[in-house]
């Protein structure tokens, strides 16, 4: 028999059961229904469930058939109108559990041996030399040298011959032989060896990508907020778990489940509390960052953050839980930031006070995570299959105590044993230095220019001077140079070896070159001479400087050197 997909509703006064049952025979069905049982039976399938409250058959029940989509929807009434029925989600709770086989005692007395008051005499004689050992007490934990873990510590064994497959699942090597002792221990060590104060701080300063991710806000955060405005209207919390809803895939995985009864102490039972608490705050990390995406690392975070998962590791009260968590936060994924741990921290608070239905969506998101990654499907096996069949059966009452006892817990970065705070004093005051080194270094920048400039003005503006001064100084040097040669050269028979050099008929007269460019430089040389004491004889000389100067000019240039003639006669004149 195939069991259908089926899903419950209700309104005041009636209980709707909707069963999906394609290529059914419609025209032979049947279905019962009385107090909390509910039966379905159309070939193939056959559907039984244990109902939360009582039905009653009145005459105002109703049923029909959806032909297209091969939905049966049957209308049932409640027998106490107005009654809510809880945990209408919780399928796998609502199938109706086998029925209990009677338990045999293992051990059975079948009969007494009968023995004579005088005994029985053996034949054999008693053998009085028998080597003796002296006796030691062995503890119980070495008679069964196996240690438990998994769902309420239900499991033993199972890695004892599969460490090779699973030994990248879980950080603990050899879990059948560790006690939960050593398992703490080596945790720990693990965690300091793991620390990177590098990362640390670059997350710390650095926090763009983490800010981005504190702003997410996952699924349940809307579903919080409608159960806070409800309770202000006051009503019960019971009936919030309506707000929650399933997807198709998530209905399909809640029939797969085998419904079963866990036999839990009371220490098992609070550990699976405890334990409950410790993979909430791993998912809801994962969530975050990720943003609801998931992705190829989302079983490596989820199973890394939990010790639960990772090392087996058993609590005794919710601070140590929560110290475990911010030290792996802090040690292993990509962001490590402290207000991480606290978001998933009040995230988690959120999820508890929600109720059972939105954890058991929690814990079918993990289940189908670890089930699509090879080899994190064992961790399914040994704790999520379990807790998805539990969670189910669970008193509200009790994830409300643990939602309480969870807010009443504070953490502190000083508390993770990290030395965090040391750690961002230090850094800190580098940071300090380095600004200070900064902040000097740009402002000796500032007035080293400011010097540099100032001195490189006053050069400038004494280099002119002194250049200045050099070539007056030199000048006057030329001068006098050239009055002495001038001076005596005119003594000599200057003026005829002069005029002997000047081409006729329109030459060029070369010679004279040098002294064109002697007047073309600007240099007094009339007034030179004329300091010599020879009047009659400069004028002369003038004379003839101006008949050389239009000979060997050409014709296009005569008016420039015409200009340097008159600028001659200008410095001439006041001599005369």
């Amino acid at each position: 028999m195939l069991t259908p997909a089926f899903d419950l509703s209700q309104d005041p006064d009636f209980l709707t059961i909707a069963i999906r049952v394609p290529y059914a025979r419609v025209s032979e069905f049947d279905v019962y229904f009385k107090g909390v049982d509910f039966k379905f039976y159309a070939k193939p399938y056959f559907l039984r469930l244990t109902l939360p409250g009582r039905i009653v058959e009145n005459g105002s029940e109703q049923g029909s058939y959806d032909a297209d989509k091969g939905i049966f929807t049957i209308q049932l009434p409640k027998e106490t109108p107005g009654q809510h029925f809880e945990g209408l989600n919780m399928l796998t709770a609502l199938l109706a559990p086998r029925k209990s086989r009677t338990a045999k005692p293992l051990v059975e007395e079948i009969g007494t041996s009968e023995v004579s008051e005088e005994g029985v005499e053996d034949d054999d004689e008693f053998d009085w030399e028998i080597e003796q050992f002296p006796y030691n007490e062995v503890s119980e934990s070495a008679l069964n040298p196996q240690y438990h873990y998994g769902f309420g510590d239900l499991r033993s064994g199972v890695f004892q011959r599969l460490q090779d497959e699973f030994s990248d699942v879980v950080d603990i090597k050899d879990p059948d032989f560790t006690s939960a002792a050593e398992r703490r221990q080596k945790r720990l060590a693990a965690e300091l060896a793991k620390f990177d104060p590098d990362h640390y701080l670059a997350d710390l300063f650095e926090d763009e990508a983490v800010e981005q991710v504190l702003k997410y806000n996952p699924w349940w955060t809307e579903m919080y907020s409608k159960m806070m405005a409800s309770l202000g209207k006051s009503q019960e919390q019971e009936n919030h778990a309506a707000l929650v809803s399933f997807s198709e895939e998530e209905k399909y995985q809640l029939r797969k489940f085998v419904n079963k009864s866990y036999l839990l102490d009371k220490r098992a039972q609070r550990q699976v509390y405890y334990s409950l608490i410790d993979i909430l705050l791993a998912y809801c990390y994962e969530t975050r960052v990720t943003e609801g995406e998931k992705n190829v690392e989302s079983a490596w975070n989820i199973r890394k953050l939990s010790p639960t998962l990772c090392w087996f590791e058993t609590w005794t009260n919710v601070h140590e839980i929560l110290v475990s968590f911010g030290r792996r936060v802090l040690c292993y994924p990509l962001y490590r930031h402290f207000k991480l741990v606290m978001k998933a921290y009040r995230d988690t608070i959120k999820l508890l006070q929600l109720g059972k239905s939105a954890v058991l969506k929690c814990l079918l998101d993990i289940h189908k995570i670890f089930q699509e990654s090879d080899p994190a499907y064992i961790l399914n096996d040994l704790y999520i299959s379990d807790y998805c069949v539990w969670i189910q059966k669970a008193k509200s009452k009790k994830l409300a105590a643990l939602a309480e006892a969870l807010k009443e817990v504070s953490l502190t970065k000083a508390q993770l044993g990290l030395e965090l705070e040391e750690l961002e004093a230090a850094a800190l005051l580098v940071q300090e230095e380095e600004t200070a080194l900064i902040a000097a270094h740009s402002s000796s920048r500032q007035q080293t220019p400011s010097t540099s400039s100032e001195a490189s003005d006053l050069e400038e503006s004494d280099s002119p001077t002194s250049s200045e001064t050099e070539d007056s100084d030199s000048e006057q040097e030329e001068l006098k140079d050239s009055e002495s040669k001038i001076v005596n050269s005119l003594r000599g028979p200057f003026l005829e070896e002069s005029s002997a050099l000047l081409v006729d008929d329109g030459g060029v007269c070369r010679k004279s070159a040098i002294l064109r460019s002697g007047v073309s430089q600007g240099k007094p040389l009339v007034s030179s001479l004329a300091l010599g004491g020879s009047g009659p004889l400069i004028e002369e000389l003038g004379e003839q400087l101006k008949t050389v100067v239009q000979i060997s000019e050409p014709e296009g240039s005569v008016a420039g050197n015409h200009g340097s003639v008159q600028d001659r006669d200008s410095w001439h004149s006041p001599n005369d």
